[in-house]
């Protein structure tokens, strides 16, 4: 190897690793959690009245994705949306599900770190002829890995979720 090439993988291992450096690169990262609105079109929503389940990251807990697909049907249905199994449809719904891990600095003491679990949900409408975002939002919220309180942590999220839904206009 060259100096050309070694000198800046020093130089980026020697910033990364001065204990200044993790300090204020931890205080400068603040979680965002909540309910972000991603793409909202009303005119399509407004004009859709039937959707069909695709393809989308699913959770690997087989009892948290019911929950979920459970969860966005009845605020579809609330919205006067039919669901059918197949087929032509007006909008084409999916979900994706991820769980992380944040480290709450501020909670710490010393170097014993608290960890945040986090679930994030992200619920996509899309219009079925234009292929395009009718409503896509996402929400990070804390949650905690109880199977006890798992369905209501999901009701909560989905219900945040669509109140980011536009007013019915029918």
């Amino acid at each position: 190897m060259t100096y050309s090439r070694i000198a800046p993988a020093c130089a980026l291992a020697l910033v990364l690793f001065t204990p200044g450096f993790l300090t204020v690169a931890a205080t400068q990262v603040k979680p965002k959690y909540g309910v972000s609105v991603q793409a909202i079109t009303p005119a399509a929503l407004a004009k859709a009245r039937t959707y069909v389940w695709t393809e989308g990251d699913h959770a690997f807990n087989k009892q948290a994705h019911a929950l979920i697909v459970a969860a966005i049907d009845r605020e579809l249905a609330a919205r006067g949306l039919t669901k059918v199994p197949s087929g032509s449809s007006d909008l084409l719904v999916s979900y994706d599900a991820l769980g992380r891990t944040d480290v709450d600095l501020k909670a710490s003491k010393g170097n014993d770190y608290k960890d945040v679990s986090v679930g994030m949900l992200v619920v996509n409408l899309r219009d079925a002829a234009s292929k395009q975002s009718a409503f896509r939002v996402r929400m990070d919220t804390p949650m905690e890995r109880n199977a006890a309180t798992i369905e209501a942590e999901i009701n909560a999220a989905v219900a945040a979720i669509f109140g980011k839904y536009p007013p019915l206009k029918r």
